[in-house]
């Protein structure tokens, strides 16, 4: 089976043209990592549908006219295909989002809405890099992450600041 990883919105976001702080490298590297994705891995979700419906809200479910909508529609029509799409299931948490994202006050302030990709990371077991191209939010808490074993896959380090060094 192919290797796992979880898939920041804003790659297929990036791809598709649609950012303004990224450069034409960093669009190629964002198309670059989601033909991976489609061709070599195995995409986790997480069963509740959060994740999908954060990339219905950013993409085009035609898969037009970018390659992030058709990365998406290529999800849609493969998200019951084990072979292709895992749903990982995460349990709601009033305090922290969700029981798998960790109990950190190093964690306290991380975004509510990327705690979802942590926890399916978490859950999963499976020890998957979270791929993320254009969010410096995750540079921020890089650190405490690494203590729960997330990884984090940054496609365009030229975005990034802070305490990250992009060579992850």
């Amino acid at each position: 089976m192919s290797s796992p990883v979880v898939i920041d919105t804003n790659v297929a976001m990036v791809a598709n043209g649609s950012t303004d702080q990224a450069g034409p490298d960093c669009v190629v590297a964002c198309i670059d990592a989601l033909l991976r994705v489609r061709d070599d891995h195995r995409l986790l979700v997480d069963a509740g549908g959060r994740i999908l419906d954060e990339y219905r809200s950013n993409l085009s479910p035609s898969g037009q006219p970018g390659a992030g909508d058709a990365f998406f529609k290529w999800l849609w029509d493969n998200q019951w295909n084990a072979e292709r799409c895992q749903r990982v299931p995460i349990t709601p948490n009033g305090h922290r989002g969700f029981v798998e994202f960790p109990d950190d006050p190093d964690l306290a302030a991380f975004d509510p809405s990327d705690r979802k990709f942590v926890a399916v990371a978490l859950a999963s077991a499976l020890d998957p890099p979270i791929v993320n191209a254009s969010d410096n939010d995750w540079c921020e808490y890089l650190d405490a992450l690494k203590r729960y074993g997330v990884e984090v896959e940054f496609l365009c380090p030229e975005l990034m600041s802070g305490d990250c060094d992009g060579d992850q």
